[in-house]
């Protein structure tokens, strides 16, 4: 693997672009539709799209860890009590679902999956090849 500008170029942007999906993700994830955490899904389906189609899109490993960490930090970020005090991912009542914790722990997880995922995996032979080869 030999230094390119343009794989740090790429590093960056998935980078931004991670950050802002994590935004859009931890303010999204707590809207629910009566009892279907629906924001959480939504999120959930859009870091995860996100992320595979980084690692497919660009074949790098480091692409999809730049696009996570993006993901991570800004997620981190807002999820802490801003300045003035008011909270972006609010703690549940007690006995309660927590979006905010599933979306905290969803978010490495995929982005753990996704990287580690192997390069290429083992092809099969085509299924005419494999009839042939029974008839033989």
């Amino acid at each position: 693997m030999r230094f390119s500008w343009s794989r740090v170029g790429t590093w960056l942007v998935a980078f931004v672009v991670g950050a802002v999906y994590g935004v859009a993700g931890t303010v999204a994830q707590a809207y629910q539709l009566g009892w279907f955490p629906l924001g959480l899904v939504l999120a959930v389906i859009g870091v995860v799209a996100l992320l595979v189609a980084v690692r497919l899109l660009t074949g790098d490993r480091w692409a999809a860890l730049a696009a996570g960490l993006g993901v991570m930090i800004a997620t981190l970020v807002f999820s802490g009590a801003g300045p003035g005090g008011s909270v972006v991912v609010p703690q549940a009542p007690e006995g309660q679902f927590n979006p905010g914790i599933v979306w905290t722990i969803i978010v490495p997880l995929a982005a753990t999956i996704v990287i580690a995922w192997p390069e290429s995996l083992p092809r099969m032979a085509p299924a005419a090849a494999v009839a042939s080869r029974d008839v033989d």
